[in-house]
């Protein structure tokens, strides 16, 4: 992927705002002082301008029936994400009505089913002996970047650099991984939103030899205390609709189905329908 490819984050009547031609989106991330209604225009001529098929955006679940006059659907809710007491809406508006159908949505059904019957069960086999799970380091970012190289085709961000995870590392993100005979073989973050008191439980990667050891529910179990001590309410994540493993990792620990977010992230080579779970941690 070619950095003319990757998403740009750039500020549009003081709300903050992630777009570019690899998502074929703008993602509205913080609405902050903007006043929604003139948002609204914006954002369409916006993505018009840039041939993009959709609008997706991130509000206080206060501020939505503004966007729902101005033709968005609200896709995913999550409860207490600002503060523990406010919840956001995540919303999405079509400029293309073939992106609003997802072709797959019998098999994004499925693992939602398998998903949903597991909820709760908690870590189904220990952590093997010879592994160790730690809060990763600046030093560790080059061995990071080729794991997630190899893993990952496409990422919305661009993790696959060691610059990218030592500067997200020094300001808002936690890494942790887990190792083996000192070799990293699993990674994931904790992307913490640290004014609303939430963070984005992410960047799950297990080295593909390595497949089948749970490691991503041992890491998730290992993110929550750490993600509390540092003053998180609410842990979420926005997971590959079409993915068991990762479907089934938040169902297991409690996680509760938000919504789906329809064709909405380049991942793993293609543009993908997420799930979207949430759970309070305090």
């Amino acid at each position: 992927m070619t950095n003319n490819q990757r998403d740009k984050v750039e500020t549009l009547m003081g709300a903050q705002i992630q777009h570019g031609p690899l998502n074929r989106r703008v993602y509205l991330m913080k609405l902050a002082d903007a006043d929604p209604a003139g948002l609204c225009a914006e954002l369409e001529q916006f993505a018009k301008d840039r041939e993009y098929s959709k609008i997706f955006a991130k509000t206080p679940s206060s501020q939505a029936p503004k966007f729902l006059e101005a033709g968005y659907d609200e896709e995913a809710v999550i409860p207490g994400y600002y503060n523990g007491e406010e919840a956001a809406s995540f919303l999405a508006l079509y400029l293309n009505p073939k992106r609003a159908v997802a072709e797959n949505q019998e098999r994004i059904d499925e693992v939602l089913a398998m998903a949903l019957q597991k909820q709760g069960a908690g870590k189904s086999k220990p952590l093997r002996e010879d592994a160790a799970i730690r809060v990763c380091a600046p030093e560790d970012a080059e061995e990071m970047s080729v794991i997630y190289k190899q893993v990952f085709p496409t990422y919305p961000f661009p993790i696959d650099k060691p610059e990218y995870i030592r500067e997200t590392m020094e300001s808002n993100v936690v890494y942790f991984g887990v190792e083996v005979d000192r070799k990293l073989v699993a990674l994931s973050s904790g992307e913490m939103d640290k004014a609303a008191m939430s963070a984005e439980m992410t960047d799950f990667a297990t080295l593909p030899k390595w497949l089948g050891n749970g490691f991503a529910v041992h890491l998730l179990a290992a993110m929550e205390p750490e993600m509390q001590k540092r003053g998180i309410k609410t842990g979420y994540t926005i997971a590959r609709a079409v993915s068991p493993g990762m479907n089934i990792t938040f169902a297991k620990l409690g996680y509760v189905f938000a919504g789906c977010l329809k064709n909405n992230t380049n991942i793993s080579g293609q543009i993908e329908s997420m799930n979207v779970w949430y759970r309070h941690l305090a």
